[in-house]
């Protein structure tokens, strides 16, 4: 459970913390946004330091399907984009291939 919840606190600060920049870049906002956007980059990474592996690798590797999840739950909800089918399909592949690499029995 607490994995979960780092992984999913995670892939919120990482997408947030580089909207931040693309806001900047992309859509001409304040260069203030990098403020929060640096500050939601370092949670990200402390926050996958919670997640109960030996490996800092295979934590970033299960980590990736979970990020695919999150970025299609923000282009829905902050972006106005509804995800297609085979975005659902892509993204439910690789949430299978993360459980496998967290949970497998070592």
């Amino acid at each position: 459970m607490r994995s979960a919840l780092a992984f999913a606190g995670a892939a919120l600060a990482e997408i947030a913390g580089c909207y931040a920049f693309w806001a900047w870049l992309r859509l001409g906002k304040s260069a203030l946004w990098l403020v929060p956007g640096v500050a939601s980059l370092v949670l990200f990474a402390w926050l996958l330091t919670l997640v109960d592996s030996e490996a800092a690798g295979r934590t970033y590797a299960a980590y990736g399907g979970v990020y695919i999840l999150a970025s299609l739950l923000w282009l829905r909800l902050f972006e106005g984009f509804s995800p297609d089918r085979w975005d659902v399909v892509g993204a439910s592949i690789a949430l299978v291939g993360a459980v496998i690499i967290i949970a497998a029995p070592r």
